[in-house]
């Protein structure tokens, strides 16, 4: 990787302008009242709170209230101006220049007065996202950028390597302090600092409970203004069917992902409001490839035929749902939907595992060369909620049926990560992923992509995906992007790297009291510094 080109120049009038003590944002000038707090549920808990090394969404919409980017995305999902107040594209679309704002400044360390934010923070957040030791899954989303250079303390330049389509896009990543992490060349999830984040957005982080609650202050420096809820706290449940309960009795305010099977409940109750919000998203069982067993992908077709994927979702999720067939969260652009879903069929399943040579044993399990096809199924404590487990169930016995050994192993949340990204200890899990609007699945499926802490958890390595996901890349016409993703979707449906399973309905549900909610599509808080709460129903 090329060392990034950095220019300095000094100004007087800059200088100065670090010296002055910066002024307290205004208050919003749209007539709503501050004050009040929002207690909101979530489905277990972050494993870091920096932007850079999550890769969970419970950290990504955590981030989202502490960060902002150099553009942002509105609710008509337009770009729009953010840390940058404006930019410019050259002609050949291989230069974007950042003029940055004067106005933001970040998150007071304890003691210490805010800092100016300037283009030297967006140059250290490239250089630290970039570094090879960094591990983080925004690396294969920006290695399209050949240099950044700094041309004045609020101007920065991004040279890239070629064109690409919807590039300003890519520049919504979020911008973190030069000051804030103890190690200045590469970021870990031993520092401090992803666990104690400091940046520029509406809400600071206070402090983390014992029991894991993360609660979030209203910034009074907000550049556009302080927001109007003065906290926001985020409450962790092992178990959605207690969480759902909270809010109905009145202990959160908020679910951001309501358990289907709880719809029902929530729509009869007129204190609560349920939205929908259409998150990019699907859920998946991944196979750990690296097992012999399972390097075979006829073994992995077969348990992908032998699971009844529409009767669990009718079954467990009450239909809130759709059954799928590939790599691309359905209702994106790049999803194929020419592919069909593989029907669920035992006997298929059967003649494909005898195929690869196995046989069934005295006790009924699939052999071959005298190992058994007896599988780990890990997952996460935290995802230990009814619908889950009933998931777990319905697989070992669909799998059991055609002689495959399915064995249920619940871990608590940091050990499962641990498991699954770093020691890669486990044949299969259960999973989701959620998706931004690039449909990009290089981090998922590329070979360059296995590794510690990587999204290639399976270590799935395919030539030919390598080769389409390169390409896909290198393209500016929009169609033919497209028909790469297509020729994607229909081969991963093939290898089953994956057995894909579908994508499900989503739901937020909240209390009335909370006004003017507007959710984004996979960021959910980007505009909650417009929420507000009258100030009778403040708490």
């Amino acid at each position: 990787m090329r060392r990034l080109v950095t220019t300095f120049f000094i100004v007087s009038l800059a200088v100065f302008v670090l010296l002055l003590p910066p002024a307290k944002a205004a208050p919003k000038n749209d007539g709503f009242p501050q004050g009040g707090s929002l207690n909101y549920g979530e489905y277990g808990r972050p494993a870091t709170l920096d932007p850079i090394t999550s890769n969970d969404m419970i950290s990504l919409r955590i981030s989202e209230l502490i960060f902002n980017g150099l553009v942002g995305i509105d609710e008509k999902q337009e770009i729009v101006p953010d840390l940058a107040e404006r930019w410019d594209i050259s002609p050949d679309n291989l230069t974007y220049t950042f003029y940055l704002r004067h106005d933001v400044t970040w998150h007071p360390k304890e003691g210490e007065e805010p800092r100016p934010f300037t283009a030297d923070d967006v140059i250290f957040t490239y250089n630290i996202m970039k570094h090879p030791q960094t591990i983080t899954p925004l690396k294969v989303r920006y290695e399209f950028i050949d240099s950044v250079v700094k041309l004045d303390d609020y101007t920065v330049q991004f040279n890239l390597k070629r064109p690409i389509l919807n590039g300003l896009a890519k520049f919504t990543f979020k911008i973190i302090p030069q000051h804030g992490p103890e190690n200045k060349e590469f970021l870990t999830r031993e520092d401090p600092f992803v666990h104690h984040p400091i940046g520029t957005g509406p809400y600071m982080l206070k402090n983390v409970t014992a029991d894991g609650e993360v609660i979030l202050v209203a910034n009074e420096n907000y550049y556009r203004g302080r927001p109007h809820l003065d906290k926001f706290v985020a409450r962790p449940f092992a178990d959605q069917n207690i969480m759902s309960q909270a809010l109905m009795f009145n202990a959160i305010d908020m679910i951001v992902l309501v358990n289907p099977r709880d719809i029902p409940q929530i729509q009869g109750d007129k204190r609560l409001v349920l939205q929908p919000y259409n998150a990019l998203s699907y859920s998946f069982f991944g196979y750990n490839v690296r097992n012999p067993l399972l390097a075979d992908k006829r073994v992995r077709q077969a348990i992908t035929y032998a699971v009844n994927r529409q009767e669990m979702l009718d079954s467990f999720f009450n239909g809130q749902g759709t059954i799928i067939s590939g790599p691309f969260a359905p209702g994106s652009w790049a999803y194929n939907l020419d592919v069909e879903p593989l029907p669920f069929d035992p006997q298929k399943a059967v003649s494909l595992l005898e195929e690869a040579g196995f046989s069934k044993g005295d006790d009924g399990i699939m052999q071959k060369d005298g190992k058994k096809l007896s599988l780990i199924l890990k997952v996460p404590i935290e995802k230990e909620s009814e619908g889950v487990k009933r998931v777990v169930l319905g697989f070992q016995n669909y799998l059991n049926k055609i002689g495959v050994e399915i064995k249920g192993e619940f871990k608590e949340w940091q050990a499962w990560k641990e498991d699954v990204f770093l020691k890669h200890d486990f044949d299969v899990v259960f999973a989701s992923w959620v998706f931004d609007d690039s449909a990009d699945i290089t981090s998922l499926f590329h070979s360059s992509e296995i590794g510690p802490w990587r999204n290639n958890f399976g270590g799935y390595s395919n030539p030919e995906i390598d080769s389409l996901i390169v390409e896909s890349k290198l393209t500016l016409d929009h169609e033919k992007r497209r028909t790469i993703y297509r020729k994607l979707h229909a081969l991963l449906a093939e290898e089953c790297p994956y057995t894909f399973l579908w994508t499900l309905t989503n739901y937020a549900a909240y209390h009335h009291k909370l006004r003017h909610v507007a959710i984004h599509p996979y960021k959910f808080f980007s505009f909650s510094d417009r929420w507000y709460i009258p100030e009778q129903e403040q708490r």
